[in-house]
């Protein structure tokens, strides 16, 4: 299965997740890319949007190596470390401590951006769903459903229009509930599945938490 864009990603996610309407839910969308997924969805469920900011602590000399993730929901913070990585590379206390403080200072300036002086939406005792456009190592997304349980929601439902076959199996031992609408076979990249895959910019991203 493949996707236009991110709109149409959203549309057909949303058809997968009608069965949440009314039940009280907040839908977050991770930035940039995931937003205006979750944003389609958000409108299908008569629900309210907030962005969930999740930054990868990559190694200094290899940034696209993640040993782990930091995500805020609110005024919280939830970090996940990829001990296997950390490991294997021997990366110091300090070096790992280093990198988190400089990608914090970068997550909370993004909800800034994003969010202005709106305040986060208070998920406690609701449904959450949590929107990416797309799933591979799934390292971002178990960040992110670390904080959001840090919140006391009543259930956490994760949903992506794509992703791998064994991070949507992973991530299922985490939450209540994965709808993944394609897993195809040979999954190497997000990118694959759509037509448009440009990168989302930040004024697409307030644009869409604003419903303009």
């Amino acid at each position: 299965m493949r996707f236009a864009d991110r709109v149409d990603a959203g549309r057909q996610l949303s058809a997968r997740l009608g069965h949440l309407a009314g039940s009280g839910v907040v839908v977050l969308g991770l930035p940039r890319g995931g937003v205006p997924v979750a944003a389609e969805v958000a409108a299908v469920l008569h629900a309210p949007l907030d962005v969930l900011v999740v930054r990868k602590l990559g190694l200094p000399w290899q940034p696209e190596l993640a040993m782990g993730a930091v995500a805020g929901v609110g005024g919280a913070l939830e970090e996940v470390r990829n001990e296997q990585v950390i490991r294997q590379t021997g990366v110091s206390a300090e070096t790992i401590d280093q990198v988190r403080s400089r990608e914090v200072a970068e997550l909370r300036r993004r909800e800034s951006a994003y969010r202005g002086d709106r305040p986060a939406i208070d998920v406690r005792g609701r449904t959450v769903v949590v929107v990416d456009d797309g799933l591979a190592t799934g390292s971002t997304m178990l960040a992110a459903v670390a904080a959001v349980r840090g919140q006391s929601p009543v259930r956490v439902v994760v949903g992506v229009p794509v992703g791998s076959r064994g991070t949507c199996t992973r991530l299922r031992r985490e939450v209540a509930e994965v709808v993944c609408v394609s897993t195809p076979l040979g999954f190497a990249a997000v990118g694959q599945a759509y037509d448009d895959f440009r990168a989302t910019s930040d004024d697409e991203v307030r644009a869409a938490l604003s419903g303009d």
